[in-house]
């Protein structure tokens, strides 16, 4: 958004400060700054000039030699090649040593001298539009007319052009992306009336401070009265999309008479980074860039059936747009059409069929407010991005269409000449008695609300002084002191909620000037997520068991859903997929590994297993908000080429891995396996998808404590041929809801009492498996902490037997332990070892 300072002096009555002073304040309250151009530069040495003699060079037929005053004190002599030069008309001078503005920032800008052309002296050169980088004419020099001078200026030889013309200008570039709520500030009357608030007013902190509302101009603030018009044209309006189009405005002017606009528009606009084209059309783009509201002129005569409809497209309609190019709409566009078809898109672009030219008598403009989001969508589908665009989709308020259109009319009777001749049409979803000031109501807010968000201790009043720099309004509450109702601007469409306006008092009142205080927190530990914590522990145990964790996206392609079997209708479909091949969530997890598994045996891993973490749908599975439920899963799969271990079927292994993750995280649960084909599944659609890849005869349900877990179990061999997977494949999918434990962990200080370490070396048969000496080694007391930890394991090649040391670690509670008291521990330890595994201690 490039902010002119000389536009924004326009609108407030006191001088600015430095630059660097503006620039840190708009930083720190406003949004962030891009850059800062001096665009005064540029034209510092431009001058304008009156030409008193012209005549045709002697040596040259298309050239004339001028004597210009310059307001030197003589005149001074400049070859001229322009087919309009001619005495007695006012012109731009760029003097000899002054560098071309439309080269200024070239690698290389041409510097203009004095030098001879066929043999006569010229001093610099009269300039043409496109030299002075205003315009693309190269026809001829820009002639200066009175009627080019903005308001109050005078014709002056050897006046700065720059100055004149507004063009000793600073232009502030803030970031967009700092607006994307505000679309006020897409306007140059927006940003300076935050400009304002930001400088102007007494400090927020003194009581009684006075009322430092900006001054709107009264064309903005005050409602307008549209008159009847000549009558002279009939003019037909439809709004068919009212939804979509919440107000639809448009008038027929005539009179028009199309050509290049004054001088001091075409100045303000490339100031404000627009370019010029004619004086219509650079209207409606000046009122754009002033108020943040786009309109759009057609030419009156183009329009078939001289109507004028909003409606959605029809699917497979064309439209060829100002850009040169044709579009293939769909039934999800906004377009503005006439009796026979699309004559623009509605928020983005006109058409080329309806646009005004050189030959244009009458016009008709339009005012629209658009749904932000359905042209944002039409934007992104054919790939159209416009300045129009860029405040329409920031949801522009529908009550200042009137205004800015009333304003658009005034404008073109004054510049361009033109009448009204139709009444005005204006179609909305508004009632008749409209409040001038407001758009979304009121907006109940207490003073303590807003200082614990601070951390600052303002009034009321003081609250109520800072919004007021922004034009709203607050009054008390009825029945309620500590209330107060604040008010937004009809502009204003971001104000909803109480957050919104502690935002604003903040922003006004300077984040800066918060405390530095961190806000007051509880110091008792926050109470685990019994889920969070699930997950935790199931990757950990899973990994322990030599499991590797795999994180795959939650979309898939239809493609594969359908190759485990499972129904893809019954799948949520993306409407804005990242990608063709990640159209549909998952109704389970398992597709996503299967399709894993592949990749990693054509690596050249002869046996793994992988699982996943992570979350299911199902379309008719929805909350109690209506919003998608997610069902937590935890799921593996385990790829072997072959029988390497001599373990069985392939379900066999993802069943002894089950037993281990369920005696790690639910000791004592009771886990049981009913073959599939035994068991009554219930109706159950997201079931019945999860169940779907997997062979009824070779598959078990798995129930925990006599509640439904999940299932285990082999693979149907159309699944296995449609995911070329290895020989030996099963898989499981479990439910991660039985092993969330809510449970508060009791804190157990460390002890204070000395403790010691033992460590204790037990020789077993080569096939007694660690788990079970940890499991008998375990010691349970109130009185003393024991933990171990393994130190080392040894076998010899071909032993029958192997040592297991493990390092015993006791802590009393209660007392320092005697040698005897120690011994007793060790004994225990030692016996229910032995007695577990018929280990000897070596």
């Amino acid at each position: 958004m490039k902010v002119s300072l000389n536009q924004i002096k326009q609108f407030i009555d006191f001088d600015l400060p430095s630059t660097d002073e503006l620039v840190q304040r708009i930083n720190g309250q406003l949004g962030g700054v891009e850059d800062v151009i001096y665009l005064g530069d540029k034209y510092k040495d431009a001058r304008i000039v009156h030409v008193v003699e012209c005549e045709k060079h002697p040596n040259a037929d298309r050239l004339n030699v001028c004597k210009i005053d310059a307001g030197t004190g003589e005149l001074i002599q400049v070859v001229c090649g322009a087919p309009n030069v001619q005495a007695d008309m006012w012109a731009v001078w760029l003097p000899p040593g002054s560098v071309v503005p439309a080269t200024y920032g070239d690698a290389e800008p041409f510097t203009l001298g004095a030098r001879e052309l066929r043999g006569v002296m010229s001093n610099g050169m009269l300039a043409a539009g496109d030299e002075l980088a205003l315009n693309d004419d190269h026809d001829g020099i820009i002639v200066v007319t009175e009627a080019d001078l903005p308001e109050g200026a005078i014709l002056q030889p050897g006046a700065s052009f720059a100055e004149i013309f507004g063009l000793d200008d600073t232009i502030i570039d803030i970031e967009n992306k700092m607006f994307t709520h505000r679309p006020d500030c897409f306007g140059q009357l927006g940003v300076a009336r935050e400009i304002s608030a930001i400088l102007q007013g007494v400090t927020a902190k003194e009581e009684g401070a006075t009322d430092t509302r900006f001054e709107n101009p009264d064309w903005y603030w005050n409602q307008p009265e549209f008159a009847e018009g000549t009558g002279s044209l009939e003019l037909e309006v439809q709004n068919n999309v009212i939804e979509k189009v919440p107000r639809f405005m448009a008038v027929a002017m005539s009179d028009v008479t199309v050509r290049q606009s004054p001088l001091w528009l075409q100045c303000a606009l490339m100031a404000m980074g627009a370019k010029p084209i004619n004086n219509v059309v650079d209207l409606t783009n000046y009122s754009m860039l002033i108020t943040g509201q786009p309109t759009h002129a057609y030419d009156y005569d183009k329009l078939r059936g001289h109507t004028l409809i909003a409606r959605m497209a029809t699917q497979g309609e064309r439209a060829a747009l100002l850009n040169g190019k044709t579009y293939e709409l769909s039934e999800d566009d906004i377009v503005i059409a006439d009796s026979e078809g699309v004559v623009g898109i509605g928020g983005i672009m006109g058409g080329s069929n309806s646009e005004v030219s050189a030959e244009t008598k009458s016009i008709v403009l339009e005012a629209a407010t658009f749904d932000m989001y359905t042209v944002r969508k039409t934007s992104m589908r054919h790939g159209l991005f416009t300045d129009a665009l860029t405040r329409f989709n920031k949801g522009q308020s529908k009550l200042q269409n009137d205004r800015v259109l009333a304003r658009l009319m005034s404008l073109l009777e004054n510049i361009v000449g033109a009448t009204q001749a139709s009444k005005m049409h204006d179609i909305s979803d508004m009632n008749d008695e409209r409040d001038n000031t407001t758009l979304s109501g009121e907006v109940a807010v207490a003073a303590t609300f807003i200082n614990d968000r601070l951390g600052v201790d303002l009034s009321t009043d003081q609250m109520g002084n800072l919004l007021r720099r922004v034009n709203f309004a607050s009054y008390p509450a009825e029945g309620d002191s500590s209330i107060t109702m604040y008010v937004a601007p009809f502009w204003r469409t971001d104000i909803e909620l109480a957050e919104d306006v502690v935002e604003e008092v903040g922003r006004l009142y300077g984040f800066d000037k918060l405390p530095r205080e961190l806000p007051y927190r509880r110091v008792t530990p926050a109470v685990q997520d019994g889920a969070i914590t699930a997950k935790e522990r199931i990757r950990t145990v899973l990994a322990r068991a030599g499991a590797n964790e795999v994180l795959t996206y939650s979309f898939v392609h239809a493609n594969v859903l359908e190759k485990v079997g499972q129904d893809s209708t019954q799948a949520y479909q993306l409407s804005n997929a990242l990608s063709p091949d990640l159209q549909y969530y998952r109704l389970s997890l398992l597709p996503s590994l299967l399709d894993k598994v592949h990749m990693n045996d054509k690596a050249g891993y002869d046996e793994f297993m992988l699982f996943e973490i992570g979350k299911a749908h199902h379309v008719d599975a929805r909350d109690d908000d209506g919003l998608p439920q997610e069902f937590g899963r935890v799921a593996g799969v385990y790829a072997a080429r072959a029988d390497l271990n001599g373990t069985g079927p392939a379900y066999y292994q993802s069943r002894h891995t089950l037993d281990y993750l369920v005696r790690q995280l639910l000791p004592g649960a009771t886990v049981s396996y009913i073959r599939l084909d035994e068991y009554t599944v219930p109706t159950y659609k997201p079931f019945e998808q999860l169940l779907a890849p997997f062979d009824p005869v070779r598959t078990a349900i798995v129930e925990v404590d006599g509640k439904l877990a999940g299932v285990v179990g082999e693979l149907r061999a159309k699944v296995g041929r449609n995911f070329k997977l290895p020989e030996r494949v099963s898989a499981f999918e479990l439910f991660v809801s039985p092993f969330v434990q809510h449970r508060t962990t009791m804190y157990k200080p460390l002890s204070k009492y000395q403790g010691l370490q033992r460590d204790i070396c037990f020789q077993v048969d080569v096939a007694t498996r660690y788990e079970d000496i940890y499991r008998a080694a375990a010691f349970v007391s109130d009185d003393i902490r024991v933990t171990s930890k393994p130190l080392d394991i040894y076998q010899s090649d071909g032993g029958a037997t192997k040592n297991v040391t493990l390092r015993f670690e006791i802590s009393p509670n209660e007392k320092t332990l005697n040698a005897t008291e120690v011994s007793q521990v060790i004994d225990t330890i030692i016996e229910n070892v032995v007695h577990a595994t018929g280990a000897q201690v070596v």
